[in-house]
């Protein structure tokens, strides 16, 4: 089985979860001027078989966001959506509150950033900053696999990572 996570945004991270054998990808919203490169979003979908489901984090508006921000957000979010629809991968919208809230998280990227290298060690895919997107996106992926199978509760899926 194979779980999605999506942080959306143009910095935002993809990550492909495999609880069986332990395995996690990550990857960088791939962009192109300064947009979601949806063909080479398409094609990093298709790279990892079928995909049980996809937990993405609904959109918001941020407090203090300019219009043009919000704008852009709204729009590479609107991308990953139609490019997982386009893929025929099911999906499901988890609000960051729910999600983080699991983990006992709030806004702080670098606490969700630093409990993803507690949680996945030893490969260096979360050790830049800028690897916030990243990070999000495996605990997001994390999260749904354990939502689609009507446990929440349950602990996290234990996983070594791979780097694309």
């Amino acid at each position: 089985m194979t779980y999605l996570g999506i942080d959306p945004g143009i910095r935002g991270g993809i990550a492909f979860l495999f609880p069986v054998d332990g395995s996690l990808f990550v990857y960088d919203i791939p962009t192109v001027g300064g947009e979601v490169d949806v063909d080479t979003l398409a094609g990093i979908l298709g790279t990892h078989g079928k995909i049980e489901m996809a937990t993405i984090e609904r959109a918001q508006a941020m407090p203090k966001q300019g219009v043009s921000s919000t704008f852009k957000y709204g729009v590479a979010y609107g991308s990953l959506r139609a490019a997982v629809t386009m893929c025929r991968i099911p999906y499901q919208l988890v609000s960051p509150r729910v999600w983080k809230r699991y983990y006992g998280l709030r806004s702080d990227k670098e606490k969700s950033r630093a409990l993803a290298i507690r949680l996945w060690p030893g490969r260096d895919l979360f050790s830049r900053r800028k690897d916030h997107g990243r990070a999000e996106a495996a605990l997001i992926a994390n999260y749904g696999a354990k939502l689609f199978h009507n446990d929440p509760k349950q602990g996290m899926v234990q996983c070594q990572m791979t780097s694309d």
